[in-house]
């Protein structure tokens, strides 16, 4: 299978702090959307159904389809890594190996996600303890959302294999278009036709089967060396070693994420519904920091990946500097911004007086602390980008779930208060990335001597073979 691979997709050269903005936006932009599946959703049935259905669809489902799709993202990600490196260093055949191999992970995937969300959404929505008033239409999400795992999946890999060739832009058209048939579904479904939960779960799998059948469609059109040819969609294993060595960690990181995010929303929902209510408005309020710094994450993943590929290492660094600083001052605007606002935000999602008052104590307490988090994820996201998440997934691990967990079952229960549990959040971001400085400052300096030997090396057997020569 020979193919052809165009230099326009790299991102080895021009000015960096240009080339990362022109990566993120288009991403930032597609997270925007991919949030808006969810948020449209609980928008919603917030003000047409009230606030048990809120809490059905923005609450306890959420963080569980957090941990079983985040899990698989996470996987996914080693193939985007492995992609653009190949990509970066001009190996055609490589890239296709992996695409196929990547579409297959997807297809096995979401097929296996599905029957675990289906056939377990009552047992872990009731031992997660889900409000009797809310598990009801929370388990009517749960199930009818799990028929869309497949292209659920397709669609993250198929866009992560667009992003590791530079191609940011159609994933952002692809997932514009796939909302507005998602609001406009909501809005049809439960408004007209009174569906309630039913009817934005059955909206959400449609635009789903939407996104995944468009990015599918650029995928097998496009002559590049990452065209996808359904006929050799399998798995090669050498390549899938190589994705779970990178992925895996990712994958499990997440996991640790979403297991502490479990263990939280169970503390929360022993609070009762005003409180659900208001912790699921809030969470799709502070989903505009994540889809962001993600949006940064992945731009400098993608940038160290393609340039390490290429052995441009200095760049790299200097990117991941560049990454750094504009990740810091976006979240200091956007912190800002959403205080500012205010309560205000609430009253998009809902009018309960009680849900709002919750939900603003929540706001003025956590949105400020954003700006613990950002050394993570963009120290996180450019050692992946080189090949390195094994140790990064352990230190994410223990420095924020393990610290997580150990406040949760230490200090809530003899404290058991809303502001309590979420203390956990800048306590567990703010240690972890002390230590990620550390180990992302030495490692630097161990790379560089290493480097600086190797160079050492190289000249002075070139000035013994000049030697021999005279």
């Amino acid at each position: 299978m020979a193919h052809t691979q165009k230099n326009r997709g790299t991102i080895t050269d021009g000015v960096i702090w240009q080339q990362l903005l022109l990566f993120f936006f288009p991403i930032w932009f597609g997270s925007f959307f991919q949030q808006l599946y969810n948020t449209t959703d609980a928008i919603i049935v917030g003000q047409f159904v009230g606030k048990q259905a809120l809490s059905a669809v923005g609450g306890t489902t959420s963080v569980l389809i957090n941990l079983l799709v985040g899990f698989f993202v996470g996987l996914s990600s080693g193939a985007t890594v492995i992609i653009a490196q190949f990509f970066g260093g001009k190996l055609g055949e490589e890239v296709s190996r992996a695409v196929h191999t990547a579409i297959a992970l997807s297809i096995a995937g979401g097929a296996v996600l599905m029957i675990i969300a289906f056939l377990l959404a009552p047992a872990a929505l009731r031992a997660t303890g889900t409000p009797p008033d809310v598990i009801d239409y929370a388990v009517t999400y749960l199930r009818i959302y799990s028929l869309g795992m497949i292209p659920n999946l397709i669609y993250n890999i198929g866009s992560g294999i667009l992003r590791a060739i530079g191609d940011s832009k159609r994933p952002l058209w692809f997932l514009i278009f796939s909302c507005g048939v998602n609001i406009v579904l909501d809005i049809l479904f439960v408004a007209v036709f009174h569906w309630a939960v039913m009817g934005v779960a059955v909206a959400t799998v449609i635009s789903q089967v939407v996104s995944a059948v468009m990015v599918l469609f650029v995928l097998m059109r496009t002559q590049e060396c990452y065209r996808l040819y359904p006929r050799c969609i399998r798995m090669d294993m050498g390549l899938l070693q190589s994705i779970f060595r990178i992925g895996l960690p990712a994958g499990l990181q997440s996991v640790m994420y979403n297991i502490s995010n479990v263990i939280i929303q169970s503390n929360i929902n022993a609070l009762g519904t005003d409180t659900v209510a208001a912790w699921a408005a809030y969470g799709k309020i502070d989903g505009l920091f994540w889809m962001m710094i993600s949006a940064f994450g992945i731009s400098v993943t993608t940038f160290v990946g393609q340039n390490f590929g290429a052995g441009q290492y200095d760049r790299v660094q200097r990117g991941v500097r560049v990454c750094l600083a504009m990740a810091a001052a976006a979240t200091v605007a956007l912190s800002g911004l959403i205080c500012l606002l205010g309560e205000n935000i609430y009253h998009i999602f809902i009018q309960d007086p009680a849900v709002i008052r919750v939900g603003t104590q929540l706001l003025y307490f956590l949105v400020p602390t954003f700006i613990t988090y950002v050394c993570i994820e963009i120290f996180c996201s450019a050692l992946r980008g080189m090949g390195d998440s094994l140790l990064p997934m352990i230190l994410t691990s223990v420095g924020i779930c393990g610290l997580r967990l150990t406040w949760l079952f230490t200090v809530v229960p003899h404290h058991p208060s809303l502001q309590m549990i979420v203390v956990s959040y800048p306590l567990s971001w703010t240690i972890t990335s002390v230590i990620f400085v550390i180990y992302y400052s030495k490692r630097n300096k161990a790379k560089q001597l290493l480097r600086q030997q190797q160079a050492t090396a190289a000249q002075q057997q070139e000035k013994e073979a000049k030697i021999d020569v005279g």
